[in-house]
């Protein structure tokens, strides 16, 4: 069973999804793949993990670096879940390219090579915004794309981090 709850960010409102593991779902009211997966049966409620994750999210909308992790229980392929795992590590304030992730993807699995193109699937496909940073991931080029809760969210993210962002460009993804 799914349990949902919302939080009134700076940046728009947000949907939580939580089953008994941990957060399955975060994401901005509106976007793409909003509550993708989440159970048709699922039931308003607030649970512990909802008042932690709030907790952190008020932390991090104050300009500051969480120190703690509120119970996340991802849902994907092995794939996605691989690609969420080092988007887990990117630190706050900084970024990576989906080609530097697919070397470590590749790395890890033992391949010559992975495309970035099936990074940017499995970063485009993450439930947990924010909380598992897909933000912190950029173009080659510089480029702000491919942020289902829209470019201007992850300038705005960004921004709250003081990522350096004076050589990115906001370019919406087709």
């Amino acid at each position: 069973m799914q349990y949902i709850s919302h939080y009134d960010s700076p940046i728009g409102n947000i949907l939580l999804a939580a089953d008994q593991a941990g957060l399955t779902g975060l994401w901005f009211d509106g976007q793409k793949y909003y509550a993708h997966h989440l159970d048709p049966k699922h039931e308003e409620k607030e649970l512990p993990v909802f008042e932690d994750v709030k907790h952190w999210l008020t932390i991090y909308f104050s300009g500051k670096e969480p120190d703690f992790m509120p119970p996340l229980h991802m849902i994907g392929s092995p794939f996605q879940i691989a690609v969420w795992e080092i988007l887990r590590n990117i630190p706050y304030g900084k970024t990576m390219t989906y080609g530097e992730i697919a070397k470590i993807v590749a790395e890890k699995q033992g391949l010559p090579h992975m495309s970035p193109q099936a990074v940017g699937g499995a970063v485009g496909h993450n439930k947990i915004s924010i909380l598992i940073p897909c933000h912190r991931v950029v173009g080659t080029d510089g480029s702000l794309t491919g942020y289902a809760g829209g470019i201007d969210k992850k300038a705005k993210l960004l921004n709250l981090e003081k990522a350096d962002m004076k050589n990115y460009l906001c370019r919406e993804s087709t």
